[in-house]
């Protein structure tokens, strides 16, 4: 494994942030760190990193305990944190260059390095350009691009998208999946859950900081609901009479007005919606069942059984 959590907990005065965490993240994947804010993903992130120093358990990254190998640790992995930590007067190749610097690269490997990270995550364009100049997508870029100057083993990723326009998270998710059939361990939190279903191999769900469910994306999909998903908007009274009509036993999952049915086959269930609704076509999604939807059942949205 490169990254071991045993039993780690972590408070802020009377706030428990972590608590009693466990986690395995094995080597080569992309693995998912999902939750509410203040779930406590940032928290774990730091402790994995060495910033924050953990109350009671264990974490060893690369097999070494991070509280007594914190350097060589850091040596080893790269990470982005959700902020850009940037200095805006330089251009990104000042910026690449600084911080090559820290980790001891000496030219002309300095020099090789900034090319082929500037070449990786497109920046070539804006590279003689200082950073305040950037776009907040070039600026996220930059944030990442440092993150890769020391060939990293482990990437941690700390929301890398937030904010960003779909094309440049498009292109962003095809640089990590790069990184990962390269060989890189990618480590990430994100609050989009396509983000995560697209990119991750494993995540873990996390609540209140525990771990509430872990596992491959479909797998947890298949393990908690219906593969299928119907979605409209519906009054309690016209979803009891759905419920009480022939359609079989429903999970269904309400947020306000809008009320999500997972089930086998959306068929019938189309049918009898049109039925009721007496050629008033109301407007229906029909779609997979996605990560978003165990995001919401495990995290606090009530999912009934039906009749």
């Amino acid at each position: 494994m490169i990254v071991q959590l045993r039993a780690v907990s972590k408070s802020f005065g009377d706030r428990l942030a972590v608590d009693a965490l466990s986690l395995d993240v094995p080597a080569g994947i992309c693995f998912g760190l999902l939750g509410p804010n203040g779930a406590g993903k940032t928290t774990t992130l730091r402790m994995i990193y060495g910033v924050t120093r953990p109350n009671s358990g264990a974490i060893q990254v690369f097999g070494l305990d991070i509280s007594r190998n914190p350097r060589a640790v850091r040596a080893r992995l790269g990470v982005t944190l959700q902020q850009n930590v940037l200095i805006e007067a330089l251009t990104p190749e000042e910026n690449l260059r600084v911080f090559g610097r820290y980790h001891l690269l000496r030219e002309p490997e300095l020099s090789r390095r900034i090319g082929e990270v500037i070449d990786f995550l497109e920046l070539g364009s804006h590279a003689k350009m200082p950073v305040r100049q950037l776009s907040g997508g070039f600026q996220r870029r930059l944030a990442i691009a440092l993150s890769l100057m020391n060939r990293p083993e482990l990437l941690i990723l700390d929301e890398p998208t937030t904010g960003l326009d779909p094309a440049v998270r498009l292109a962003l998710w095809s640089r990590i999946r790069e990184l990962r059939a390269a060989g890189t361990t990618v480590l990430v939190t994100t609050h989009y859950m396509d983000e995560a279903q697209r990119l991750c191999d494993r995540v873990a769900i996390v609540l209140a900081g525990k771990v509430v469910e872990e596992g491959p994306p479909a797998d947890l999909i298949a393990a908690h609901l219906a593969p299928e998903a119907v979605e409209l908007d519906c009054s309690p009274d016209e979803e009891a009479a759905l419920l009480a009509g022939d359609s079989p036993s429903l999970r269904r999952l309400r947020v306000g007005n809008r009320v999500t049915f997972y089930l086998d086959n959306a068929a019938p269930l189309i049918e009898q919606i049109r039925r009721q609704d007496r050629g008033r076509h109301r407007p229906l999604v029909v779609r997979p069942t996605n990560l978003e939807d165990i995001f919401l059942a495990l995290t606090g949205t009530s999912l009934e059984a039906g009749l």
